[in-house]
């Protein structure tokens, strides 16, 4: 009887080992898959994050270079802008523009400039500039530059030298921000960090 006892106890406990492990196993298992779905969230919100203030950027050089051609009219490099769009620009507008599209709009610019000079107004001169460097630009530039650490440098880089210009063609920080001529320039450029600085948190991460 003693040893029937001994074999029902020795299973039992066999049985609760394995319960165990495999509770064990189950709890691990959760663990990995709750933490893969907080990865995942916070890759995913960190990448819409990161596509907004692409928008957000984007149009804040936009409308820079809007503002130069109108009442912004100083010695600041404000065609550095250019560069500055072609590496913020959301990814499926620079894929439209680069193709076809870019191209027929390149044509007609080109087009226009060569034949009807006086029909081409100074304005549409660095927009031109820009559609062009979408279509001719090399693979290089635009599949491995845009989008990389050193994409998110040059455009911190134009975006701070924009703004210690501006600052002094006001006058001072102060005066940059409290004349109603700055304002807005102001604004727009301290727009144009919101995306590299953003990209680079990234990247730390």
């Amino acid at each position: 009887m003693m040893d029937g006892k001994r074999g029902y106890l020795a299973m039992k406990t066999d049985y609760s080992a394995a319960n165990e492990l495999l509770a064990s196993d189950l709890r691990e298992i959760g663990n990995s898959v709750k933490k893969l779905a907080n990865h995942a969230i916070r890759l995913g919100g960190l990448g819409f994050g990161t596509s907004f203030l692409k928008w957000v950027a984007s149009f804040a050089a936009i409308y820079l270079l809007i503002l130069d051609r109108t009442n912004w009219k100083t010695n600041i490099l404000t065609s550095l802008l250019i560069p500055y769009i072609f590496l913020s620009l959301p990814t499926w507008l620079f894929s439209l523009l680069r193709g076809e599209v870019g191209r027929w709009i390149a044509l007609i610019a080109i087009v226009l400039r060569l034949f009807f000079p006086r029909r081409f107004p100074d304005w549409l001169e660095l927009p031109a500039a820009l559609i062009l460097l979408l279509v001719v630009a090399p693979g290089f530039f635009a599949d491995t530059i845009r989008g990389s650490i050193a994409g998110v440098a040059i455009c911190l880089i134009i975006g701070c030298y924009l703004l210690q210009e501006h600052i002094r063609a006001s006058g001072g920080f102060r005066n940059s921000f409290t004349k109603s001529s700055g304002i807005s320039n102001s604004i727009g450029i301290l727009l144009l960090f919101v995306y590299p600085l953003w990209a680079a948190i990234i990247y730390v991460l």
